[in-house]
């Protein structure tokens, strides 16, 4: 059996930098090289971008796989982003420009943002908080999300936020995990054109045993909601607190915030970041990432801060960095299919990121919608979440960005903390669907199961072999869990479960989980290249394949397709599409089974669950489905293959 992933789609378009935008850019092309020389020292100039109470004694304190980065330093996370602006003259300067679902709007000052936090800071005090408490954020994309964060930060709470989406079961545990003593969350929030309870969930969340005293409440729809003994609203409790409050410096390695990913185990992992070192490298990957101007861009990140990317690129890394950006609470498809596009000709947004998935959810909707709007405004645009498939790259620069807009396909995790493998616009000529490199300052290696690096033309296992600020600092209250899960497949290696390769030319390719890899008579393919392949077709929006069992290859390939808008199924399309990914990558990788579906099956976030996908493949039972955006999605698949096998 061959040990390493095969490699086996190739890309030769490549797409320079204009003269004009290297020209401006933040980033040059000696930031690799000064990185390179003296990494420490690097990052040490990084970090004197911070605000620094007292700095620090030693740059790292390296006892793998624990770090501690600016040992010995103090800060304040919510000094950094809010009142350093305004003590310096910036508190004219709109930190967000928020839109409603229905479209209601506010325009957030810096000064109005560092008032609103030093008032809740004060709210929260008031409630006992003290540092090193933890506080549970269960809230709608609203502006008091951010607000809430960095109270928390500001008085040393380590905060938990809890994406909107989960059920009253999955906030409980991650209550319990981190045993929160104060929930902060909102009767409700607008999607998909109507109201949708949160409060509702938090009660039934701590019906179970929590330490839970108190639970803050905005009000953000005026639907009926119970408010009993330990419940406040926060504009009856926070509208009354002085406006005054000073930042306490805290320890660089002070807990920041505890971010849950789901986990092998049903137990999701508390994944534990720290202040100094998290925020250095969220604030300098956001300005040469991004190429942010902060005087002139209006930024837009469409990640809800429930996420690590909420987090690092929506709260932490822009206002340290003085941006100015939208925050949308919807749907993207709410009240019409254009709100996007609509509102970043509303805006003027110059600076787009977001996920790939809603890039292909674009293209299946048509080009109308990006065409019906003025887009000239946008300078550069970013792909987060999960490897973008070429043809999705092309689309997004062609239709979005008008043929004019770089594009930063950026590969990280909650772990990681920040980007750690992009592009850098106005350095780096890119390669549709290649994150090209680590960022300057960061190391990383693609190795085989020996742990040998792979060299350019292969694949493999994508690891980091140097510790980096805003990495992990375990996983919380689990530090052995952190050493098995992380550095345990390969000695004195941080892997956390990516495959990818190198091409000919050493760009690096990710190619999505290694439990999503497809083992076909001895070769291991990843899923990520056949969806790029299909996707490649003139008819295909969007492609998920699994491997299914089979009793001649081990496993073949099953493909689940959307067709783009106005494309019909027909006898032929099947044939077609075999043939065209057989002509891409090669009969290796022609897939057994064609499926046509109306959707996939994702999770709010976006991200596809293959596992299900693999049930309906093998004929089983479809396992659990509550974690779907859409769980009635299952059960349209299933009935459709049903219904195939029939007229078959």
């Amino acid at each position: 059996m061959n040990d390493s992933l095969s490699n086996l789609l190739s890309e030769n378009r490549t797409f320079a930098p204009s003269a004009e935008f290297a020209a401006q850019a933040n980033a040059k092309a000696d930031l690799y090289e000064i990185a390179e020389r003296d990494r420490l020292a690097f990052w040490e100039e990084q970090a004197s971008n911070l605000h620094w109470h007292e700095k620090w004694n030693q740059v790292l304190d390296w006892q793998p796989p624990f770090a501690k980065w600016f040992a010995g330093g103090k800060l304040n996370a919510s000094y950094n982003a809010l009142d350093r602006h305004v003590l310096e003259g910036r508190g004219d300067r709109v930190a967000f420009l928020f839109e409603g679902e229905p479209g209601d709007t506010r325009e957030i000052t810096y000064a109005q943002m560092l008032t609103e936090v030093k008032k809740t800071a004060n709210a929260l005090l008031s409630l006992g908080v003290k540092d090193g408490d933890r506080v549970a954020i269960y809230m709608p994309m609203i502006p008091e999300a951010a607000v809430a964060m960095l109270a928390c930060a500001r008085i040393g709470a380590t905060h938990s936020v809890v994406f909107g989406g989960f059920s009253a079961d999955s906030l409980l545990a991650r209550i319990q995990d981190a045993d929160a003593t104060l929930v902060i969350t909102a009767d409700g929030g607008f999607r998909k054109g109507g109201a949708f309870g949160l409060k509702s969930i938090v009660d039934d969340a701590l019906k179970g045993e929590t330490n839970v005293q108190h639970v803050l409440v905005v009000k953000r729809t005026g639907q009926d909601v119970t408010m009993g003994a330990k419940d406040i609203w926060w504009h009856e409790l926070v509208d009354k607190q002085s406006a005054e409050h000073e930042a306490q410096p805290f320890d660089s390695e002070h807990p920041l915030f505890i971010l849950y990913t789901s986990g092998t185990t049903a137990k999701p992992k508390g994944i534990a970041h720290t202040t100094g070192g998290y925020l250095t490298q969220a604030a300098y990957t956001h300005r040469i990432v991004f190429d942010l101007k902060p005087e002139t861009d209006i930024y837009w990140c469409t990640a809800d801060v429930g996420w690590i990317t909420g987090h690092s690129y929506v709260v932490y890394g822009p206002l340290i960095n003085g941006a100015t950006q939208v925050m949308y609470e919807g749907t993207p498809d709410t009240p019409h299919k254009g709100r996007i596009f609509e509102m970043i000709e509303k805006y003027g947004v110059t600076i787009l990121y977001t996920a790939p998935t809603l890039i292909r959810t674009w293209m299946k909707w048509g080009d109308e919608f990006p065409n019906k709007y003025n887009l000239k405004s946008l300078r550069l645009l970013g792909s987060v979440g999960e490897p973008i498939n070429p043809e999705a790259w092309m689309w997004y620069r062609e239709v979005v960005g008008g043929n004019n807009c770089p594009i930063v396909d950026t590969w990280w995790q909650t772990e990681t903390g920040a980007i750690m493998i992009s592009p850098l616009p106005g350095v780096t000529a890119t390669k549709p669907g290649s994150a090209m490199r680590t960022l300057p300052g960061i190391s990383a290696k693609v190795v085989d199961d020996e742990a040998k690096e792979v060299g350019n033309g292969g694949g493999g296992y994508l690891v980091l072999d140097k510790p980096w600020p805003s990495m992990l600092r375990g996983i919380w209250r689990e530090p052995d869990r952190y050493k098995e899960t992380y550095w345990s497949r390969f000695d004195g290696l941080y892997f956390a479960g990516d495959g990818a390769k190198l091409d000919d030319d050493g760009a690096l390719w990710l190619l999505g989980r290694v439990d999503d890899v497809m083992n076909v008579s001895g070769h291991r393919i990843s899923t990520t290249e056949v969806e790029s392949a299909l996707v490649s077709h003139h008819a295909i929006a969007e492609a998920a394949v699994v491997g299914a069992n089979d009793e001649l290859t081990g496993q073949a390939i099953v493909a689940f397709v959307i067709l783009r808008g106005g494309v019909e199924p027909d006898q032929e399309l099947e044939k077609s599409l075999k043939a065209h990914v057989t002509k891409e990558i090669g009969a290796i990788a022609r897939p057994r089974q064609i499926m046509v579906v109306a959707e996939l099956p994702k999770t709010r976030s976006g991200k596809i669950m293959r596992r299900l996908l693999r049930d309906v493949a093998e004929n089983r039972a479809v396992g659990d489905a509550t974690t779907l955006a859409d769980p009635n999605v299952m059960k349209l698949i299933s009935e459709g293959l049903q219904s195939e096998k029939k007229e078959d």
